[in-house]
């Protein structure tokens, strides 16, 4: 047993409490009245403490006074100090006579049935003779005294528990047999359970205890072992609220704690990470293997995942040169590149160009199928954060992850492999099909390679949702690009078109991504392929689809991750059948029974959804186009006989219900007619619209009231009475694309025919330096169109029409 000196007990001796043997006047000092440590004698055969007379000299040399002795008050001639051995050695046996048999007496009343007071001297005793002990650098074996002060933990009074702690901490202070005894049974689990439980000094007995076990390296897998003492400690040395010495303790018990394995890791778990980075870095090879494959299941924060990044990024690309160690870092190198920050850092160290190329090499020392998965996961990780890909080399020859070589390995590559591997190399194509920097990239390799056909042939899996699921994701991003191509596949086959629409109407409460993206994929696929809307209206799919646009309207079917996706595919989809109309009377049929005019018309109404909206206004276009040939035209009956005779009796026979513009019986469900669908306000307030592929078929579908044939006065003032002049006069007027100023042109033609509108407009310096401007600067059918125009206005006279002659 050997005691530590310990500031908040700054006595060094209890010589005048009550003792068991006598003290010997000689023992004392005469200055300090204490008993010496280190006895001197002056020429006289006076004796001190050796530090007291030598600070007896200084003072007497800085105040001017001759070197007296203190206890003569005599001059001394000279000042030398002999050491008085034998005293110190009758002092030494005396303190040690006397304090083995105060510990007699203080283990007489260390049991927890005695007083408090009487407990409380006792410890202090211990903790007093201990550091006299440790000052005179002499053990004393006591280990029935160390239980004990351990017992004494078990007490219910907090101010013994606290005291025993104090005690125990300076017992076991550089003494390795104590620290053996106080860690004996569930000691240390006991002192843990302090560091939550205690009031703040008696946790900061507790920390401080285990600061000095922790010396121990036989003990420190033990305190390790304790359940939730790491965590315990790892909270206290980040406190911000507890005190400096034990947020102090608790950091270097941590630090001791680091000389086992297990306790990093635990601590790695609990958030204190450098240890387990700092033995990645510089431990052992099986260290760093160790450290990497924890690593690799550690759940990380992302803000960690970034300093993890930095701190081991090129280390564990290092350790993927090495065949044993290469499957714990990819481990490791998975978990971190699952974040945005850090796997930017990845691509910075250096990552994609061993990754690639440990995943094409085949041959001797080739990644096992195991680890080529992983590191295929890696890519796609990677891939998904949006990087500029295309300029960060990965080849011998400067080539980019874009490069058409890559990509056609990577399509051969999973041609050649399992399911697994498959579906994330596809994730990886799918992240460099979301960048339209790559894109166009890819789909020019796909193209070239003829993969799409092996691509779509995915889409008819069951048995795995994943691969399923990113194979439908890479076919939805390139299908802007290649719809035809996929187009020429589906018609191909019967099965895969099936199985795309069987995904999107999954009888489901949720929108999951699978459907949305199937749907976006046949949402992109040519309008006018009649072959294709022949075949989804054969299999149903339009009804289906209907289903569900009104489910997800109704609220029945949710999921605001997917659900805007999911609807403007489904619109997309469902408006394809409106350019079947002129081709096949099914078409018609199918609009009239499910009432698809009116459906377009509530989804034009769909605020914010620009795409729908869009889908909505062109669906409608085309339904508007068929009124004229679906309006229904009443038989007039037959003169009668004095009208035959007498024509200048007639008067022209009143139809009920006529439409203004088409003259005949119209209806929103059965000709498709916007007028009696009151749709020309809502057509009307998108013009106002901020994106111009909103503006465009809103234009367009009000254009169909105004063709030959119909009664475009009737229409026009339609248009004026529903507040639409304005608006079309500023899209003319703000020319923001050619599409929109031609459309704008083509309408404001129309409206100017009529002449009391003429004559207001052509007031208007604005509208005619627009139609002067599509005159001299539009397309050859426009500035026809134009040239009209100003005529009606009276800008260009009759007699001079430019192209009377062409046409």
């Amino acid at each position: 047993m050997a005691g530590s000196c310990d500031a908040s007990q700054s006595d060094q001796s209890s010589t005048f409490e009550p003792g068991i043997d006598n003290i010997y006047e000689a023992f004392i000092c005469p200055l300090t009245k204490q008993v010496m440590q280190d006895p001197v004698t002056l020429e006289n055969g006076q004796t001190f403490e050796r530090e007291a007379i030598e600070n007896w000299f200084k003072e007497c040399a800085q105040n001017g006074k001759p070197l007296l002795c203190p206890i003569t008050s005599k001059i001394l001639s000279i000042t030398d100090l002999s050491p008085s051995i034998a005293l110190r050695d009758t002092i030494e046996e005396w303190r040690a006579r006397n304090d083995c048999m105060k510990l007699d007496i203080a283990r007489q009343s260390l049991y927890l049935g005695n007083a408090e007071a009487n407990i409380l001297s006792a410890l202090k005793n211990v903790r007093d003779i201990c550091r006299n002990i440790r000052l005179i650098k002499r053990r004393v074996r006591n280990p029935q005294l160390v239980r004990l002060v351990t017992d004494m933990l078990k007490s219910n009074s907090h101010e013994v528990r606290y005291k025993a702690l104090q005690t125990l901490r300076v017992v076991v202070e550089e003494d390795e047999e104590s620290k053996a005894i106080v860690a004996e049974g569930d000691t240390v689990r006991t002192i843990v359970k302090f560091l939550a439980k205690e009031p703040r000094k008696g946790k900061e007995a507790a920390v401080s205890l285990l600061f000095e076990l922790s010396k121990s390296e036989l003990l420190c897998e033990k305190i390790g072992l304790v359940r939730g003492a790491i965590i315990l400690l790892v909270g206290l040395a980040s406190s911000k609220s507890e005190n400096v010495s034990t947020v102090e303790k608790a950091d270097m018990t941590l630090t001791n704690l680091e000389r086992s394995e297990e306790n990093v890791r635990e601590m790695a778990s609990n958030g204190r990470l450098q240890p387990l980075l700092a033995k990645l870095l510089g431990g052992s090879p099986e260290t760093k293997v160790s450290m990497a494959s924890y690593l690799g299941e550690l759940a990380l924060n992302n803000d960690v995942k970034v300093v993890v990044a930095h701190t081991v990024g090129s280390c564990l690309i290092d350790l993927m040169r090495s065949r044993d160690m290469r499957g714990a870092a990819l481990g490791a190198l998975n978990k971190i590149s699952s974040f945005e920050g850090s796997a930017k850092v990845l691509i910075r160290t250096g990552l994609l160009t061993p990754l690639i190329k440990d995943l094409f090499y085949v041959g001797p020392n080739q990644l096992p199928i195991r680890l080529k998965e992983v590191s295929a996961t890696i890519l796609a990780n990677i891939v998904n954060i949006g990087y500029e890909f295309d300029k960060v080399p990965v080849g011998p020859h400067h080539q980019t992850l874009v490069s058409e070589d890559i990509v056609e390995n990577l399509l051969l590559l999973i041609s050649n492999t399992g399911p697994e591997i498959q579906g994330k190399l596809l994730e990886v194509l799918v992240g460099l099909t979301s960048c339209p920097n790559s894109v166009v990239n890819v789909v020019s390799a796909i193209r070239n390679s003829g993969a799409i056909i092996s691509l779509v042939q995915f889409v008819e899996i069951h048995d795995n949702d994943d691969l399923r699921l990113a194979a439908i994701k890479l076919l939805h991003n390139i299908s802007p690009h290649m719809s035809e191509e996929l187009a020429n596949v589906l018609r191909g086959t019967v099965g895969q078109l099936r199985n795309l629409v069987t995904i999107i109407s999954e009888s489901t409460t949720t929108i999951t991504e699978d459907q949305a993206s199937a749907a976006g994929l046949l949402a992109e696929l040519p309008e006018i392929d009649w072959v294709l809307t022949q075949r989804l209206l054969g299999d149903g799919a339009f009804e289906k689809i209907i289903s569900k646009i009104i489910l997800i309207r109704q609220g029945e079917i949710r999921g605001k991750r997917f659900e805007r996706t999911f609807l403007e595919g489904l619109v997309k989809i469902l408006a394809r059948i409106t350019f079947a109309l002129t081709k096949e009377t099914q078409a018609i049929s199918f609009c009239r029974e499910n009432n698809l005019a009116s459906l377009f018309l509530d989804l034009l109404q769909s605020y914010s959804q620009d795409n729908i909206q869009m889908a909505s206004a062109i669906a409608l276009e085309n339904l508007s186009l068929e009124t004229k040939n679906l309006t229904m035209i009443p038989e007039l009956p037959p003169p009668s006989y004095c009208v035959s005779i007498f024509p200048c009796l007639s008067k022209p026979p009143v139809v009920l219900g006529m439409c203004k513009i088409h003259q005949g019986i119209c209806s929103l469900r059965d000709s498709f007619c916007l007028v009696e669908g009151q749709a020309v306000d809502k057509l009307v307030d998108l013009l106002d619209h901020e994106n111009d592929k909103v503006v465009g078929p809103a234009l367009a579908a009000l254009s169909t009231l105004l063709e030959d044939g119909l009664e475009v006065e009737n229409a026009v003032r339609l248009i004026v009475e529903a507040d639409g002049l304005t608006p079309i006069l500023n899209v003319l007027l703000e020319n923001r694309t050619e599409n929109l100023r031609i459309r704008a042109v083509w309408i404001v033609e129309r409206i100017l025919r009529i002449e009391d509108i003429a004559r207001e407009l052509g007031e208007e310096q604005n509208v005619t330096a627009a139609l002067v401007d599509a005159f001299q600067n539009a397309d050859f059918k426009t500035k026809q169109i134009a040239e009209n125009a100003l005529r009606h206005i009276d800008k260009i006279p009759n007699f001079s029409g430019i192209f009377s002659n062409i046409g």
